[in-house]
């Protein structure tokens, strides 16, 4: 039997569920909705109805049979639970949660219809279903003990002493068993046991090892006994800028951050070019990309603005999660390039629970992160940039930055409406040349998907959004 033995951290979990699920709707290589477990979505003319047909023949781990049952199932299921996936299917209005969803019907065994409540969620509800893994009828008492889905592995055993998740090949999948008959996915945390757990064979596959700066990643290149492949990535890596704490108030102060940062001297010395600029939230793949303002490294610009907006070396606090090596190592070469245009840039690391406080509260000036998968989706423009019911306060979990403009509130509104694809992308580019202007979050770069692996792993292609779902098509030679 070949046994992958992989590598997963906290943040990886949802990519370990994608492997044991399916869900209704998933992404293609071209960031557009299609169907997963669906053969076939039509959307009416109207543009209120969304039909799923669903494939056949498709087995959940235990043998039954999935069917539109099982999606309502899971839907029912998804709503009494009131989690945090299911706000994402409502709209906060007055006050009040109102549903996307006015309807959902299984008119027989292969098919599911769902209403929505206006043209514009269509598009929404598909990605917001991409999240949702279907589970089989009466299961969901036993999902967190004994997962139970349709995906290309079926669980055996989690072991939390080990931190350690054994899983199987499904022989019944439906798209083909997988080419490993066991996987165990395990987590470790310390860089230095990761690369002695690669060199030993403890394990096989580490991809996207956010605990290895891009330094070591070379330096196991170089080794030989190891493959470090680079493929290309759209998550977003930023600099959030708190638009209502002075000075970040005034944009001459913000865009000079934006011209203070050579961001190409960081990807190539820091990074070892495992990423690209990026100039948008918006990967350049997306069908609604645009560039709008580009910050290249221009510090005789970045101080004529300061001057301009008559800054007086106020401190201007930078804070970021603790613990990872290489986002320490490129937040201090951000401090002290905009230290070299004239800005008083002062860091501080917290840990991450007390970050994500800090940065809802609005309690930051500065900060770095990354949006997975979120930014491949014009949508996320409305969660990042648009203005809550109540003045000075975020629309969603999102606009951190406290944004607010009128014009792009309408633009994103009117593109997020619009049913005719090119009129919407027009839309959004408006949209993102005031955005990007006024500058309430300035994308750094695409950090590149890193997958190391011993050399008897074969056949490792994985996408750009780096989910898992290339594990299944992996090979083992002996």
């Amino acid at each position: 039997m070949d046994t992958l033995t992989s590598t997963a951290s906290d943040a990886a979990a949802d990519r370990v569920r994608n492997l044991m699920f399916n869900s209704l709707v998933k992404k293609n290589e071209r960031l557009e909705y299609v169907g997963d477990l669906a053969r076939e979505i039509n959307t009416s003319e109207d543009g209120l109805t969304l039909t799923f047909n669903l494939h056949q023949n498709v087995k959940f781990h235990n043998g039954a049979e999935f069917t539109s049952a099982d999606v309502k199932y899971t839907m029912d299921e998804l709503f009494n639970s009131n989690g945090y996936k299911s706000k994402a299917f409502a709209d906060t209005i007055d006050g009040q949660a109102v549903p996307h969803i006015t309807s959902l019907e299984t008119p027989d065994t292969y098919t599911v219809v769902i209403g929505v409540r206006s043209p514009a969620l269509a598009n929404q509800l598909l990605s917001n279903l991409v999240a949702i893994p279907i589970i089989a009828r009466g299961s969901v008492a036993q999902q967190a003990e004994q997962p139970l889905g349709t995906g290309p592995f079926k669980f055996v055993n989690f072991d939390r002493a080990q931190n350690t998740v054994d899983m199987e090949s499904f022989a019944e999948y439906w798209e083909g068993a997988p080419g490993i008959t066991r996987l165990r996915v395990k987590t470790v945390p310390d860089a230095s046991s990761l690369q002695a757990e690669l060199q030993t064979g403890g394990v096989d596959i580490a991809p996207n090892p956010t605990n290895l700066p891009p330094d070591a990643l070379v330096a196991l290149r170089q080794l030989g006994s190891l493959k470090v492949e680079q493929f290309q990535g759209t998550n977003i890596q930023y600099i959030g800028l708190n638009t209502t704490s002075a000075p970040l108030d005034k944009k001459q102060v913000r865009q000079a951050i934006g011209y203070g940062i050579d961001k190409e001297k960081i990807i190539k010395e820091l990074l070892s070019d495992q990423a690209q600029i990026a100039h948008s939230i918006l990967p350049a793949s997306s069908w609604a990309h645009s560039a709008g303002t580009e910050y290249r490294y221009d510090p005789e610009r970045a101080k004529q603005l300061l001057s301009e907006a008559g800054y007086k070396y106020e401190p201007i606090k930078f804070k970021f999660s603790a613990g990872n090596a290489a986002v320490s190592q490129y937040a201090q070469a951000i401090q002290s390039s905009l230290i070299g245009v004239g800005l008083n840039i002062e860091i501080e690391t917290l840990d991450a629970n007390t970050l994500r406080e800090h940065l809802a509260q609005g309690q930051f000036q500065l900060n770095t992160g990354q949006w997975i998968g979120g930014n491949q989706d014009p949508i996320f423009l409305k969660d990042l940039f648009t203005t809550g019911r109540i003045p000075g306060k975020a629309a969603s979990c999102c606009n951190r930055s406290r944004y607010s403009n009128q014009q792009v509130d309408q633009l994103v509104e009117q593109a997020i409406n619009e049913t005719d694809r090119e009129r919407a992308k027009d839309l959004y580019t408006s949209a993102w040349a005031i955005i990007s202007d006024d500058l309430p979050l300035l994308p750094l770069w695409y950090p590149a998907n890193m997958v190391i692996s011993t050399n008897r792993v074969q056949n490792v292609k994985i996408n750009p959004s780096g989910d898992w779902s290339f594990v299944k098509d992996i090979t083992i030679s002996n």
